[in-house]
């Protein structure tokens, strides 16, 4: 490999990269250089003759892929590979065989927002009632079902109660009202690029031809429709790598299945296995307790996490009396940490949900220590975002119905709900659509003279931006920013406008960071980017300030020093879960820690609150028992804080007893329960009971008055 040399790589890593035809699945541990691995491969296949565009390496975010892009550039080896996200590469074979796959190839990926709009429309068309058919509780089950590659039609002839048979009705409606507006939602770019694959014999073909080696990275999160995809992809040649690590599968939720990576030999009988088990991220102490935590999950694959640092920083667990002192201890840990000099980008906060952040950020902003919340989506959630990504949609698919209602009255230009109306009964009766029947307004005769001229210069108004949608995408965003009036409006809206404005001047920026970075850049990539965007996306290392964020969204990071606050029973693992019941979601919830203490490098500080305030209330809390696993003894960690003091808690009588699981036991607040789990470790000993009110609490036994029945 003249251009990346292997004395570089670990002998493990030089297995996986040498490895040329046939299945290969590398186990790759956190921080064992997965990524170094994957780039190296596709230098090494293009340096044993494989042309580069027959590569096609997946991830699953687009900083992820950037960052592999750039790094095969390094090693002279991106030009002609395919390199995205699974859900970009969706998009582009679905636009190349559009009529194959029954679509226009000018569609709209349709975001969560969207989405929402369009399946409580569904609802409404259907005549069910929202509060008995909740929206969000729909467009769940729909992709679930979207998921597991289930379309509206066959999940109609299958349903067979009346939940599925008004679920029938809702999805079909919601895939009918999607069809109408040209529009596509994130599962849809899955479902339908599956079916296509699977189901044309020449598309199969002309893809196997040109990708003939498939690298899959974090094969661990992919979901059904992802696994089809990837062995229809190379059901002709079986060239594929998988690098994962069932250790990291923290997305079930979102549809992700753990046994595909297990399964992984069974799939591919010759398939050769590689671990990477050398850790060149953190310290020999953090991954101690990592292994520590681990090891209480079955479903995995046995490996080791070899260090490869010396011995150095601290692990600490430490107990505050509440979230307010938590949040003030954890700043007061910082700044200990800036006065030695350490970087605020080199430090981390985790948390389960997004609302446990306030505190964080009121303790900072009180410190006047800078900081950034990862939460990249909900910048792409603004109002006056919306509204002007709304424009650009409606200049690549003018059918996009959701896009055109939220602007054409957007700012203000007098064009109301009864003129609307009747255009839209005017686009029903002639079948054509919204867009269609503006540009016919002066035949519509319900329409008054004044609503015709406002109408008229609306549509007029969109061929100039026609006009401009050529190459770049900042100036053209600037024109519509302009034109449409939005500018003039935010700009007489004061201070509050004011900020929108900005928000708007952002956008026009990152857009222009897209032209200089697009060899040909166009408005329909451009929105394609945005619509797959994720949080993690949205993290930039070079502010220098303070990093805030959920463990889901610091999956893929790395952080000199990592704080992981709120484990808590309820929190971690999260009582939505219902992870005492379910084998399975505990294990995903001990992931997820897994997860965040191994995007610690140097320094790890792990901690909850003895009382927590939940709708007002100051609750008594339980430490998760994932403490516990984590192998450390609360009695003999130096760095405890003062607040913490466990020789002075009362405690229950109910210390000592041993609890059998199915057991009869009431508590004084809870009531009746059985007993569905009991964890002997001792002092620290935990009881899992489902109390008779629906509830699942898990209590720890010296701290609750538990009484066997």
């Amino acid at each position: 490999m003249e251009n990346a040399p292997l004395q570089q790589l670990t002998p493990s890593q030089e297995e996986a990269v040498r490895h040329i035809e046939g299945p290969l699945l590398v186990v790759a541990g956190p921080g064992s250089g997965k990524t170094r691995v994957i780039t190296h491969r596709i230098a090494a296949l293009i340096d044993s003759g494989v042309r580069p565009y027959n590569i096609c390496a997946i991830t699953f975010t687009n900083k992820a892929a950037e960052e592999m892009r750039q790094r095969a550039c390094d090693l002279g080896a991106s030009g002609g590979a395919h390199i995205s996200t699974f859900h970009s590469l969706c998009v582009r074979i679905l636009r190349r065989y559009a009529d194959r796959a029954a679509l226009r190839p000018n569609f709209s990926i349709y975001d969560q927002k969207d989405q929402a709009r369009c399946v409580k429309q569904a609802v409404k068309d259907c005549r069910f009632d929202t509060s008995n058919f909740p929206p969000a509780r729909m467009l769940d089950a729909i992709s679930t079902l979207k998921n597991r590659l289930i379309d509206a039609e066959s999940f109609r002839n299958d349903a067979d109660d009346f939940f599925s048979k008004t679920l029938a009705e809702i999805y079909l409606r919601y895939q009918n009202l999607l069809s109408e507006n040209n529009g596509l939602d994130f599962d849809d770019l899955l479902m339908k690029a599956a079916f296509l694959i699977e189901g044309a014999p020449e598309v199969n073909t002309e893809l196997a031809n040109r990708f003939k080696f498939l690298l899959i990275d974090e094969y661990q999160d992919t979901n059904h429709a992802q696994y089809r995809i990837a062995k229809a992809l190379v059901s002709r040649h079986g060239n594929i790598c998988a690098t994962g690590d069932p250790d990291q599968s923290i997305y079930r939720w979102r549809g992700a299945d753990i046994n595909n990576i297990l399964a992984f030999e069974s799939d591919w009988p010759d398939a050769r296995i590689v671990k990477l088990e050398e850790n060149f991220r953190s310290t020999p102490n953090i991954l101690a307790v990592a292994d520590s935590l681990i090891s209480h999950n079955q479903k995995r694959k046995l490996k080791r996490l070899v260090p490869t640092r010396e011995q150095g920083g601290d692990v600490v667990i430490r107990a505050f009396e509440d979230e307010n002192a938590e949040a003030a201890g954890i700043v007061r840990s910082i700044e200990m940490l800036l006065e030695q000099g350490v970087s605020l980008g080199d430090v981390a906060v985790f948390y389960r949900v997004n609302s446990m952040s306030r505190v964080f950020e009121e303790a900072l902003i009180r410190t006047k220590i800078p900081y950034q919340v990862v939460r990249g989506v909900e910048f792409y959630n603004r109002k006056e975002i919306r509204d002007i990504l709304a424009y650009l949609k409606m200049l690549v698919n003018p059918e996009d119905e959701i896009a055109l209602l939220r602007i054409i009255n957007t700012p203000t230009r007098g064009i109301g709900k009864t003129t609307i109306d009747r255009i839209g009964a005017y686009a029903s009766a002639n079948r054509i659509s919204l867009f269609a029947a503006l540009k016919k307004a002066e035949q519509i005769d319900s329409l008054s003279r004044g609503a015709k001229a406002k109408v008229a210069a609306f549509v007029e108004m969109f061929k100039r931006f026609a006009n401009a949608n050529v190459g770049p995408v900042a100036p053209l965003a600037e024109v519509v920013f302009d034109v449409s009036g939005l500018s003039a409006s935010l700009l007489a809206a004061g201070a509050e406008g004011k900020d929108a404005s900005d928000n708007v001047s952002e956008l026009i920026s990152a857009a222009a960071d897209y032209d200089r970075q697009s060899e040909e850049p166009s408005l329909i990539d451009y929105l394609q980017q945005i619509s797959l965007f994720s949080d993690t996306d949205a993290y930039d290392p070079t502010t220098g300030r303070v990093a805030l964020m959920t463990l889901h969204a610091a999956k893929g990071l790395e952080f000199e020093n990592v704080f992981i606050a709120g484990v808590e029973e309820g929190l971690l693992p999260h009582e939505r879960t219902n992870s005492y019941e379910n084998a399975d979601e505990l294990e995903e919830e001990r992931r997820l820690l897994f997860v965040g203490v191994t995007r610690a490098k140097t320094n790890l500080h792990i901690s909850y609150a003895q009382y927590r305030t939940i709708r007002g209330q100051s609750l008594r809390t339980i430490p998760s028992q994932f403490l516990f696993e984590l192998g450390c003894n609360f009695d003999q960690q130096s760095g405890i804080d003062e607040d913490c003091d466990f020789d002075d808690e009362p405690v229950s009588e109910a210390a000592g007893v041993r609890f059998e699981k199915g057991e009869l036991v009431r508590h004084q607040s809870f009531g009746l329960g059985r007993v569905v789990d009991f964890v002997n470790i001792g002092e620290n000993s935990t009881v899992t009971v489902k109390f008779n009110t629906g509830q699942t609490k898990s209590l720890m036994l010296k701290y609750t008055d538990l009484v066997k029945v």
